[in-house]
């Protein structure tokens, strides 16, 4: 019997490792930088209704925003006015600064548009994707 219970033991484990806690590669971590025009890296996953904390760290030299759309709204030509009733959450950082904030994911699984709302940014490329996985 005890020769056995190692193998089924380890195969547990194993098992367990391969399967990650889920496998979304769901993260309550995002670590990001800003330069002009890049977010790195510019596609995040994250669990549903939990709690994210986002590191965000500016070696451009100007003003950076981390701005999450809201599911299904997306900017048009440009970020603008019209577009800050369609914002889930936003972080900026300063040029040469890091910020670290929380945030409350949305509870709703899906694709998330993010830009960088410093104008003239979005039409230069700088855009991610935030995908919100059920935990």
């Amino acid at each position: 019997m005890k020769k056995m219970f190692l193998p089924v033991v380890l195969s547990l484990v194993f098992v367990l490792a391969a399967c990650g806690g889920g496998g979304s590669g769901a993260s309550t971590t995002i670590d990001v930088t800003f330069e002009e025009f890049t977010f790195t890296p510019t596609d995040f996953t994250i669990p549903a209704g939990r709690e994210i904390t986002v590191n965000a760290t500016n070696k451009g030299a100007v003003l950076h925003e981390f701005v999450i759309m809201k599911l299904g709204e997306t900017v048009g030509d440009d970020f603008g006015d019209e577009d800050e009733g369609n914002i889930y959450w936003e972080v900026e950082a300063d040029a040469g600064a890091s910020v670290t904030q929380t945030f409350t994911a949305p509870s709703e699984p899906g694709e998330y548009q993010v830009v960088c709302g410093t104008e003239g940014h979005f039409v230069a490329g700088m855009v991610g994707k935030l995908t919100v996985v059920a935990p």
